[in-house]
């Protein structure tokens, strides 16, 4: 397996590694690239999915089937890359999907499930591609977590668990690898109309008991609407043609108030209990 060490620019095409690329984000995403001119490594649970993309990009588009849950899987899926491409230049965690459920009404099986594709997905995905960034001295890791990866909300603790863990991961991962030239952007979308609320949503068995808490939560956001998922992938490839791109993105125009609000909050909380945490030495 050799490796393609050239330095790319904007104007170069670039070969991108996407999981979860079948639908949603991951797939405007995917046909983005696609159509600019750049290369594609698509995973997907199904690859027929990408048949019309393979039809229309033979020779840009290569198709993966991964469940990004099968470490071995992930490794042999970059492995596939690679030997297609020569190299990566844009990895893009995307796989996972959303669970509601109070913490009280998730099972283990939904728990473990969320955490192994949201978190350890993206885990085994980093693990796989970092010997090869590093070995290239260039790269761009961008990986989708959520404005519910900075703050949970009721019903959402599980999903939110996961992509907090994935946001302190990544923290570390960046820090690890920002001297072999790699970056690490931390992607933070909103709410965006894609299947997410829908078929890539599981559902806990819920307890009557928690429903004036959904009724206040479906009160809170009532008048929300959804993004639209296309601006998102816009917007990712503008962070990969940044020659120094910022290690977090928050996508989303009332969403990005709320989280600037959010750590304005948080700030004044720690220095409420200032004395106290002096004190503790």
């Amino acid at each position: 397996m050799e490796l393609n060490t050239t330095r790319r620019t904007k104007s170069t095409p670039r070969t991108w590694f996407i999981t979860g690329a079948g639908r949603g984000i991951g797939r405007l995403l995917a046909e983005a690239a696609l159509v600019r001119g750049d290369r594609v490594v698509g995973t997907a649970r199904r690859p027929e999915v990408f048949q019309d993309l393979a039809l229309r990009y033979p020779t840009q588009l290569v198709v993966s089937q991964l469940d990004v849950t099968d470490r071995d899987g992930v490794f042999a899926s970059v492995a596939e890359a690679v030997a297609a491409f020569g190299g990566l230049d844009v990895v893009v965690n995307n796989a996972g999907y959303g669970l509601s459920g109070a913490v009280e009404e998730v099972t283990e099986a939904q728990a473990r499930g969320i955490i192994d594709t949201n978190f350890f997905g993206a885990l085994w995905v980093c693990q796989a591609v970092a010997p090869l960034l590093r070995a290239q001295r260039s790269g761009h890791v961008v990986q989708m977590s959520s404005v519910l990866g900075l703050s949970s909300l009721p019903t959402m603790g599980l999903y939110s668990a996961g992509k907090f863990a994935l946001e302190g991961m990544s923290e570390a991962f960046a820090r690890e690898l920002q001297s072999f030239g790699v970056h690490v952007t931390i992607v933070e979308p909103r709410a965006y109309a894609t299947d997410f609320m829908g078929a890539s949503m599981q559902m806990a068995t819920f307890d009557d008991v928690y429903l004036p808490v959904r009724m206040e939560l479906m009160e809170q956001y009532r008048d929300a609407m959804p993004g639209d998922p296309a601006r998102v992938a816009e917007a990712l490839l503008a962070l990969v043609d940044d020659p120094a791109p910022p290690r977090r993105l928050m996508l989303g125009d009332d969403e990005f108030d709320n989280v600037v609000a959010l750590y304005q909050a948080r700030i004044a909380e720690l220095v409420d209990g200032e004395l106290v945490s002096r004190a503790a030495g």
